[in-house]
């Protein structure tokens, strides 16, 4: 093999061998391990009586993560006889939206973004609307579904 063709198949190596770290990058980070060992669960929020009747109410609910109880809120939302849970958590980067009664709408206290009562975006930063929570109603409980790591068995 002559120095020319030496050296074309050392730089198509090269090529090959980055393209294939480039690649393993790119699904480590779409497709992360963790992302697909993940488990819905459904955790009680509260009596189905104490659901609102119209407009929102914001409850609690807790849940276990490795080892430890956890409390996170949900808003819950009666619109026009549709109801649904929404996440408290801004689309923008992350902060705690308040519900305002008196405009009937979520704000984020960080950086002035606002939601409607459909979690949509109104103003503000933030990139996407609420979250909608898995939520469902059996024998007279609210339950709101979190997903969480599964187990290893």
């Amino acid at each position: 093999m002559d120095r020319r063709n030496f050296l074309r198949a050392a730089v198509k190596s090269i090529i090959a061998a980055a393209a294939a770290g480039v690649a393993a990058v790119a699904a480590y980070f779409m497709y992360p391990a963790n992302v697909r060992a993940r488990q819905l669960i459904y955790c009680e929020c509260m009596d189905e009586d104490s659901l609102p009747k119209h407009g929102v109410k914001r409850a609690e609910y807790r849940f276990e993560l490795k080892g430890k109880e956890m409390t996170a809120a949900v808003y819950l939302v009666n619109h026009e006889g549709t109801l649904y849970a929404l996440s408290p958590v801004c689309s923008h980067l992350g902060c705690l939206v308040n519900y305002n009664r008196h405009t009937d709408v979520f704000i984020c206290p960080c950086h002035g973004g606002k939601y409607d009562t459909a979690g949509e975006v109104i103003s503000g930063p933030p990139p996407a609307p609420l979250a909608r929570l898995p939520m469902k109603v059996e024998n007279g409980r609210v339950y709101i579904g979190v997903m969480l790591p599964a187990v290893a068995a």
